[in-house]
């Protein structure tokens, strides 16, 4: 990706690593925050008919919704759920607990303040926003 020194392009050897090569890429490009970038990578490898222009539907989340409450990424991946599997009401209501609590487990919480905190450690918001994404694809692949 053009973010990456060509010298350590991590090689996605996964679909679900790919989707989160690609929604890490994304925020680091600074023109989409977490939710965003985590609903495009999944509509890019799941749904690539829905016009991009969706995706705005996910502006309103980042930061918490900009107040630092439930995680953007979180709300993208759970976006992007709906979007794929949303005639399987139940598999929808499944992956969506999954999420949470693998998230919750991750990163100490599902409020973005707390995990932004706990996410330093790990390599901040863009690889927590790779990490989310991936689980995403991971779900939707399960």
């Amino acid at each position: 990706m053009f973010w990456q020194n060509k010298q350590n392009v991590p090689v996605a050897e996964s679909v679900a690593d790919k989707v989160g090569i690609e929604a890490e890429g994304f925020y680091r490009s600074g023109k989409m925050h977490c939710a965003e970038s985590v609903l495009m990578a999944a509509r890019n490898q799941f749904f690539p008919s829905l016009p991009e222009e969706v995706v705005r539907a996910a502006s309103g989340f980042g930061g918490g919704s900009g107040v630092g409450c439930i995680c953007g990424a979180v709300s993208g991946g759970t976006m992007a759920f709906g979007f794929v599997l949303k005639d399987d009401k139940r598999t929808l209501k499944r992956v969506t607990k999954e999420l949470h609590e693998w998230f919750k487990h991750e990163y100490g919480a599902a409020c973005c303040r707390i995990a932004t905190k706990n996410a330093k450690d790990k390599g901040g918001c863009a690889v927590l926003t790779g990490e989310v994404a991936k689980k995403v694809a991971e779900l939707l692949l399960s």
